[in-house]
């Protein structure tokens, strides 16, 4: 199958790799979009794996107001350099996370974060309801297991459906931002405050 420049174009706008990396990717997927984004997706996470351990000292601290005022967000975004800090690509991905959390309300920033008596509270909570309608004990854990983690895509921020592309997370799109800008990318903390809340 002949891999076209413009099919290499429309993956890298999509993905935003490099000219290489998606011709391959393509080629590897037999011309196949999804596949190719598949294909993207794991190297990216190899990638993003090997950057993790790598110190994110610098960043930015980035306001963002919604609604006429009403909802604010500070998100802080951390990067290796000052350089990438100050760069266009950067600064985009941090209004689109203050964009995220003013939209999404997240409590915490991933699973790790929220205290294990919440956790505790909220499997006793999907265990009483399952009791109620009557599902087997023996059955209990694993769905509790399930409705858990559908309970962290809701109040976890890196879990959440990113509100610009539902196909991804916001975890896939920093992996995504890592691997495109080339440093690794952590979200510090974040602060969402609205009017009479």
């Amino acid at each position: 199958m002949e891999i076209t420049a413009s099919d290499v174009a429309k993956l890298r706008k999509m993905t935003g790799v490099g000219m290489m990396e998606a011709k391959n990717a393509l080629t590897e997927a037999e011309g196949d979009f999804d596949k190719a984004i598949e294909v993207l997706r794991k190297r990216g996470a190899a990638k993003a794996a090997k950057k993790a351990e790598r110190e994110t000292s610098q960043g930015l601290v980035h306001c963002y107001e919604h609604s006429n005022g009403r909802i604010g967000v500070i998100v802080e975004v951390l990067c290796e350099t000052d350089f990438v800090a100050r760069n266009e690509n950067f600064v985009s991905l941090c209004h689109d996370l203050a964009m995220h959390i003013a939209a999404m309300s997240p409590l915490y920033l991933s699973s790790e974060d929220i205290p294990a008596e919440v956790v505790a509270k909220e499997t006793e909570i999907f265990k009483e309801q399952l009791l109620s309608e009557g599902k087997p004990e023996d059955m209990l854990d694993k769905i509790v297991e399930g409705k858990l983690k559908k309970w962290y895509e809701e109040v976890c921020l890196i879990n959440q459906a990113f509100i610009k592309d539902e196909d991804m997370t916001i975890e896939d799109l920093i992996q995504q931002k890592i691997l495109s800008i080339g440093e690794n990318i952590k979200i510090g903390r974040f602060q969402r405050i609205e009017l009479g809340e």
